[in-house]
């Protein structure tokens, strides 16, 4: 059995839409015949039907895991002894709650340290995702990523055709935790981070989009997506940064944003990892 809570997020929407976003991985028919067989709660009391739930309604869920945590779903790039890069879907948390990393804990119970993730990327942004395998990789890879020594690179699909093709963007970022949204600003203002963007045209489309390389020197929350949107050419699907009629157009439910490469270029000696530098690893 599993208990949610019911957030203000959440507050009179649909016990679905509460219950498939806290489990990405359940399907919605599976979802319903639970409900049939009134394996679902609400503050104590079965349902058999979808309805409307309120903030601090106690739902439990009588579901077995192989439905809600399906290991068979990772998508493994890369493993060693040291490290594990997996292809995230969206629609899924990198950590928390019923997260990649949930599953990934399920997946190596057994080992005696559970692979931490040494990164992150938004709940609807797809990619690679590294994963360290002890705490002496864990250790050296935060170290690296700290000092900019393993390079995500991203694909985007982006509405219009930038100008220049390639760029380097300097601006400044402010992130309002209360909305869980952040704001960019030319010019430095009290309370705002620098943030370095820059990308490359790998293509351009007829329907004005094209496809853009994006490297981040700096890893703040949702940069690359509010970032392109402040130059006026925002990722198709972006519910929050994008144009809604422009995503409705194109059909994505989800920002089109993919972190498709990590490079390791590393600069001094990185103990038990020094057999990744120059490595590359891709997934398209």
């Amino acid at each position: 059995m599993k208990k949610l809570f019911v957030t203000d997020k959440y507050n009179g929407k649909k016990l679905s839409k509460f219950v498939l976003d806290s489990y990405p991985y359940l399907s919605y028919n599976t979802f319903n015949k639970s409900l049939r067989q009134k394996d679902i709660k609400i503050d104590g009391k079965r349902i058999n039907k979808d309805c409307n739930i309120s903030t601090g309604s106690e739902i439990c869920i009588y579901i077995s895991d192989e439905f809600l945590f399906p290991t068979t779903n990772l998508d493994i790039v890369y493993e060693d002894d040291n490290i594990l890069i997996i292809n995230k879907t969206d629609n899924i948390e990198v950590t928390g709650e019923n997260s990649l990393t949930s599953i990934v804990h399920k997946k190596y119970s057994n080992c005696a340290f559970l692979p931490m993730p040494c990164h992150r990327l938004d709940r609807n942004t797809t990619g690679l995702i590294l994963f360290a395998k002890n705490k002496e990789s864990l250790d050296i890879l935060l170290d690296k990523f700290k000092k900019h020594e393993i390079k995500k690179f991203y694909l985007a699909l982006v509405y219009g055709i930038p100008s220049p093709r390639k760029a380097r963007l300097e601006s400044y970022l402010f992130k309002d935790n209360k909305k869980s949204i952040v704001y960019i600003s030319d010019v430095f203002k009290t309370g705002y981070q620098k943030i370095l963007t820059s990308y490359s045209v790998l293509e351009t489309y007829n329907n004005n989009s094209s496809l853009l390389e994006v490297e981040i020197e700096t890893g703040k929350t949702h940069q690359i997506r509010a970032h392109l949107a402040h130059i006026g050419h925002p990722i198709i699907g972006d519910g929050k940064y994008g144009i809604n009629s422009v995503n409705k157009d194109f059909g994505f439910k989800y920002q089109q944003l993919h972190s498709y490469k990590l490079e390791f270029d590393f600069k001094s000696d990185s103990s038990i990892l020094n057999y990744l530098n120059q490595k590359c690893f891709i997934k398209k």
